[in-house]
């Protein structure tokens, strides 16, 4: 890092004055507790408790015969309680709170995982909790808005600019811009101002040292590669940040949506689409017009839909550390498919980004190399958005009845 949350020229943290203070006290806060003994024992109590961590490596042996490559293994973060990756940081943000003395959180989400998993933490540590959500988002993933409000949330639409994750999380900002005095803002991925991105990678990193230690133990070395979808880019630096410093490939997978040249996909590194800019409160690449007007994206999967990424990760990506592709959503789609079929598996739809880049790539490798790709949630609580993915006749089917039940 380069300066006080800059990675090369990347990061940094640009937020209204009023915002300063609060951010500062975020920092310092966030220094003294992580290389705090006690409070690392007791975030690791909590995972493993309340969590079930650490979370298996499951080796994919259907997979690995039907594309005849390298051994394939799964990161099951899915069996993480609240089905994603995203409580690893939010416990370890609830603690945050806690220790500031702070009495409500506020977060934006987009596929719903992260809300749901604010939800649950504010639940556990009876903290009053309020998620902002842009309202396309809740019309795609209203499983995930009823469980929010029944742990306890208050689940806000956001109908400004795209009613998607950018604008949840403008409206996030707002609010926090006139509560910080009682209130923390959770944001759910590696970007934002600093301490955001360094603190949210921090909190993830369980992920790569936990696929470290099991495939030491399971292949007795390192994978060749390592797959992660890549949204705003927590889960993938996560699974990234153990491997740094070793002869690992890792590969980011963003949203190709509906392919390059239709600029309906949320690709901001891969295809070279996007550029730096500042928003949000940090530097980084982002979709954006010449004007730095933020363009719409598009993806089958919600949570990948951001218009920014990581600085960290954009970092790692200018530096070569990091190779980013995009996978279409008709690729994605088909790589849920093979892996439910052949595995019993169902990844979030996010996750499958990852699983399309590895299936892709698997002939570059042999029996003799190893990769894992990183499962960061489970598709089966998303299932209104994959069986309207899947065009499943049967799903239109059952919904049209049973909105004709609801009216008769």
């Amino acid at each position: 890092m380069n300066g006080q949350g800059y990675h090369g020229d990347l990061g940094g943290c640009f937020v209204p004055e009023i915002l300063v203070t609060v951010l500062n006290e975020l920092t310092d806060a966030f220094e003294s507790v992580k290389n705090n003994a006690a409070f690392l024992k007791t975030y690791d109590d909590i995972m493993s408790t309340y969590s079930c961590r650490p979370t298996p490596l499951t080796y994919a042996g259907n997979l690995t015969e039907y594309l005849g490559g390298p051994r394939i293994y799964i990161k099951r973060e899915d069996l993480n309680h609240s089905g994603a990756h995203k409580l690893n940081n939010v416990i370890g943000q609830g603690m945050l709170v806690q220790h500031m003395g702070k009495t409500r959180v506020i977060a934006e989400t987009g596929a719903g995982q992260h809300g749901v998993a604010v939800a649950t933490m504010a639940a556990k540590f009876q903290l009053e909790c309020t998620i902002y959500m842009g309202e396309v988002d809740i019309r795609r993933q209203r499983p995930n808005v009823f469980w929010m409000e029944q742990l306890g949330a208050e689940v806000v639409p956001v109908k400004e600019g795209s009613g998607t994750l950018k604008d949840a999380i403008n409206a996030a900002l707002r609010d926090w811009s006139g509560s910080a005095s009682h209130t923390h803002y959770v944001l759910g991925t590696a970007c934002g101002p600093h301490p955001f991105p360094e603190m949210v990678m921090f909190f993830q990193s369980t992920i790569g040292r936990e696929v470290r230690e099991k495939m030491l133990i399971q292949e007795k070395r390192l994978p060749r590669r390592i797959y992660a979808c890549a949204g705003g880019g927590s889960n993938a630096l996560g699974a990234f940040g153990a491997f740094l410093e070793d002869d690992v490939e890792l590969v980011a997978v963003e949203a190709g949506g509906l392919g390059k040249q239709t600029q309906k996909h949320a690709s901001r590194l891969a295809w070279g689409v996007g550029s730096v800019g500042v928003a949000q409160g940090y530097k980084s690449y982002f979709l954006q017009n010449p004007d730095g007007q933020m363009r719409l994206t598009h993806s089958v999967a919600a949570g990948l839909d951001y218009i920014g990424i990581s600085p960290i990760l954009a970092s790692l990506w200018e530096s070569g550390r990091v190779r980013c592709e995009a996978a279409t959503d008709e690729d994605v789609v088909a790589a849920f498919r093979l892996t439910a079929k052949k595995e019993g598996l169902l990844p979030a739809l996010e996750s499958s980004h990852a699983f399309a880049q590895a299936f892709q790539e698997a002939s570059e490798l042999g029996p003799d190399d190893s990769i894992v790709i990183i499962m960061s949630g489970r598709g089966d609580k998303d299932i209104f958005t994959v069986a309207d993915a899947l065009e499943d006749a049967e799903w239109k089917r059952f919904i049209i009845d049973r909105g004709d039940s609801y009216r008769a």
